[in-house]
């Protein structure tokens, strides 16, 4: 008999707490929640908390900050805490935000960077303007196993379990339990389980996919994390190509962000559209036939002395070079080349590559030119690389075999990740789930023109409900051909994000901001 872990209901003591739909008083019934003991397992709840109806998330701005929540209860605690050979204290954090007129659904919620904190759970990515908990998920987040000072803090990497538990097994287990909470608090088995996540939290996404495949019947991937070690060697890259022509400063070091100027950063982003813009029917500041986008830099040369408005040929090929992406002294292709897109000018979070492969963690890179076997051989060399790599493991047939459905977005501009290497990755998983048919059958993959990492830039449609469409996927079996997409850059537009390897075209008739307008072609 095949179980499926999201049906699961665990019987737990009366202490735990009862269903807030039955509950006379259900911020006592949040507060009964202190007591929560889960047989088996070694968990602390650190805190209790009723919110009524109406409150509005913690937030940095943007849609979630005016979203309104249902009222819920959030209990946070640990999962197996002890101390570490360092003298340090470890312990999976967690949170889990039930709300009183739950849905039946369970989401978990990705984190980001090295985590290191239990994020507020509200499901909000890839979730459009309506996330998980406003919708009425019970939604769970977690700091994968370390308190960190920040988010970049590895300092509990000489801890080998907190290594671990941050590399997969928290993940792992936070869903495991969480679930298990869920299901007794509310009486009842939860109907299903989605997780999201963008980043770290996309390859959290994919751990979910491969190395716990009955766990969830809906995953989200967005821009995932999947090869950090090589994406820092494609990003090291485009700064080394970069800093062979930047100026230098009065250390003999160079600015790598000066290697363009704003002018010749602006050229290049009109020399992108003029080529590549009408590629879908319209004239919008938008690429989406990438396929078909083959821009060239030298086209940008200027005819005689270097002025405003075009480049040096020193500065074509740097740029040529360097978004090509690495490749060792044999030749092969150690990481994925970068999209030509809008974005690449972004001064936005995470700067753009035209600013130099910027990285959003420790000093710039200021070589100039770059060992790339050298680079390899670290990575190769690094113990804690395979184990937290998602990009080998391809065989999801336990996991599309249960029904699992498996979303993957990624932005064309992202600095960090390139598009090009989450595509590599999905047309290789492709490959080894038998072929395009079977696959499109339970995942599909979503470009996203103009955003950066995650979200952002400023010329992008970042806005869109992929939660949503994978339940209508899960629950009624409608396929997710593309997603409607909007977003602050663009008042008042829409447009179609088509499956891979389609793109959306203009129909050539009709408001070219409504998304109505556009169809998918291949």
């Amino acid at each position: 008999m095949k179980i499926r872990i999201s049906k699961i209901a665990v019987i737990l003591p009366a202490a735990c707490g009862i269903a807030f739909a039955q509950a006379s008083d259900p911020a006592a019934a949040c507060a009964a929640l202190k007591q929560l003991q889960v047989p088996g397992v070694n968990l602390a709840v650190t805190k209790t908390e009723w919110f009524p109806a109406g409150s509005a998330p913690p937030g940095r701005g943007g849609p979630a900050s005016t979203v309104k929540l249902p009222a819920y209860c959030r209990i946070d605690g640990m999962i197996d805490k002890r101390t570490g050979t360092d003298g340090a204290t470890y312990g999976i954090g967690f949170a889990i935000a039930l709300p009183q007129n739950w849905n039946g659904r369970f989401l978990l919620q990705g984190g980001g960077g090295l985590n290191g904190s239990v994020q507020f759970p509200l499901g909000a990515n890839a979730a459009g303007t309506d996330p998980g908990l406003a919708r009425g998920f019970a939604v769970a987040s977690t700091d994968t196993g370390h308190e960190g000072k920040g988010g970049f803090d590895s300092s509990f990497q000489q801890d080998q379990q907190a290594s671990l538990d941050f590399a997969y097994v928290a993940i792992g287990r936070v869903a495991e339990i969480a679930k298990r909470i869920v299901a007794q608090h509310y009486g009842k088995a939860i109907d299903h389980s989605y997780f999201a996540g963008c980043s770290t939290g996309g390859r959290e996404a994919m751990l979910m996919a491969e190395r716990y495949p009955t766990y969830f019947d809906g995953v989200v991937a967005g821009s995932p994390a999947m090869r950090t070690s090589y994406s820092g060697i494609g990003d090291r890259w485009v700064a080394a190509s970069l800093n062979e022509i930047a100026p230098k400063d009065e250390k003999g070091q160079p600015i790598t962000k000066n290697a363009l100027s704003d002018s010749d950063r602006k050229t290049v982003i009109e020399g992108i559209l003029n080529q590549c813009d009408a590629l879908d029917g319209v004239k919008d500041r938008m690429i989406f036939n990438t396929k078909a986008c083959h821009f060239d830099p030298k086209t940008l040369v200027c005819k005689g002395a270097k002025m405003d408005g075009c480049l040096s040929a020193a500065q074509a090929a740097a740029l040529e070079k360097g978004f090509a992406g690495p490749k060792d002294s044999k030749g092969r292709q150690v990481y994925s080349g970068f999209l030509w897109d809008t974005g690449l000018a972004s001064t936005q979070g995470i700067p753009g590559l035209l600013l130099g492969g910027s990285s959003p963690v420790g000093p710039g890179f200021t070589d100039i030119g770059m060992d790339v076997d050298a680079a390899v051989d670290r990575v190769r060399n690094d113990p804690a690389e395979p184990i937290s790599t998602t990009a080998r493991w391809t065989n999801l047939n336990t996991f599309s075999g249960h029904g699992g459905k498996l979303i993957f977005y990624h932005g064309d501009s992202d600095p960090w990740f390139s598009a090009l290497d989450t595509v590599d990755y999905y047309e290789r998983m492709t490959k080894a789930n038998g072929g395009d048919d079977k696959v499109r059958a339970f995942s599909r993959l979503y470009l996203v023109p103009g955003m950066g990492h995650c979200n952002g830039g400023p010329e992008t449609l970042d806005s869109f409900d992929a939660l949503g469409a994978m339940v209508r996927w899960v629950e009624q079996g409608i396929a997710p051909d593309s997603l409607t997409a909007t977003g602050r850059s663009f008042p008042g537009r829409s447009r179609p994000l088509c499956a891979y390897p389609m793109h959306a075209q203009y129909k050539g008739q009709g408001n070219t901001e409504d998304a109505a307008n556009f169809e998918c072609r291949e």
